[in-house]
């Protein structure tokens, strides 16, 4: 259960694991931005939804890592309801971290459908970064 805050009224809104639809306040019903942590035991339950997934591996000790995570908060605040941002520690979750080859961090997976339909590995620039998930983010 991850605790989202509404950027329209500032409630504070629970949201688990949603494969239908996209999370909405319970408060005023705004679309709520989508950013969930992730581990192995959840990873499959978080990348299941109906809107495309970046799945974002990072580190704490990376400093790409922290460049490029606002730039994914902002996305997802601007693009609320068209896209859910899942980040993967590769400190805490080796295993996936192999399973997707994240040898290089940050490395953005993004996912629809339950299928990988593009990557980013490195620290775009926020232009080049939204640049390249542009069509993603049309559909």
């Amino acid at each position: 259960m991850t605790i989202i805050a509404c950027p329209s009224c500032h409630a504070r809104n629970r949201v688990g694991p949603i494969d239908r639809g996209v999370p909405r306040c319970a408060r005023c019903k705004a679309k709520l931005p989508w950013i969930v942590d992730a581990d192995v035991d959840t990873f499959t339950a978080e990348t299941t939804a109906s809107v495309p997934v970046i799945v974002d591996f990072w580190a704490a000790w990376c400093a790409p890592c922290r460049m490029i995570s606002p730039v994914l908060e902002d996305l997802a605040k601007r693009h609320a309801g068209q896209l859910k941002v899942v980040k993967v520690d590769v400190d805490a979750n080796p295993g996936l971290a192999a399973r997707f080859g994240a040898q290089s961090i940050p490395l953005l997976v993004v996912i629809r459908d339950g299928r990988e339909i593009d990557r980013v590995v490195g620290a775009l620039p926020r232009a080049a970064l939204e640049q390249r998930l542009g069509p993603i983010l049309a559909r």
